[in-house]
């Protein structure tokens, strides 16, 4: 596996299948089963080109893990800059605002690579890495846990029209 900066939208292709993937697997039964489905995993040109928009502001912040033939098999986007993380996130502190693995290929070290590439990459001066994620999700809670992160806090997330319970949790780097 290989863990590189997110290039084109070719990995942006990837990175949507991979997200669709993830979210049906890790939030099935947090999450009802028609936003589940709405999860693209065969996005259409439209879809990458507003993705690669989003996505190419943050560019030195969003990785990819590829495989040898360059298929993208997971993805993590940091952030870190005032206008690129929640009101939250303070002067020395950044947002791991998500990371997601291809559900076949969990338990062989992608998600770790691309946290630690990432934790890599930040800014000298940022000391703290939040995440925020829902609530239920076990797989993700564990494997935070298992890598130092800690539950320090509680929100909330809009996904259609109802709000779902979520879990702060924040890293010391």
């Amino acid at each position: 596996m290989n863990v590189r900066r997110l290039e084109d939208q070719a990995d942006v292709r990837g990175l949507i299948r991979v997200h669709g993937l993830a979210w049906r697997e890790a939030y099935d039964g947090l999450l009802p089963d028609e936003i589940l489905q709405q999860q693209s995993v065969d996005p259409s040109d439209k879809e990458v080109q507003y993705w690669f928009e989003r996505l190419r502001e943050n560019r030195d912040g969003v990785l990819v893990a590829t495989d040898t033939d360059e298929t993208v098999r997971g993805f993590a986007d940091f952030r870190w800059e005032e206008d690129e993380t929640k009101e939250s996130v303070g002067r020395g502190e950044a947002e791991l605002k998500a990371i997601y693995v291809e559900p076949d290929c969990w338990g062989r070290g992608l998600g770790t690579a691309l946290l630690e590439r990432g934790l890599e990459l930040l800014p000298d001066g940022v000391n703290t890495l939040y995440l925020e994620m829902l609530s239920g999700n076990e797989t993700g809670r564990r494997f935070y846990e298992a890598r130092g992160f800690d539950r320090t806090g509680a929100g909330k997330h809009e996904i259609g029209e109802k709000s779902y319970p979520t879990g702060i949790y924040t890293l010391r780097c």
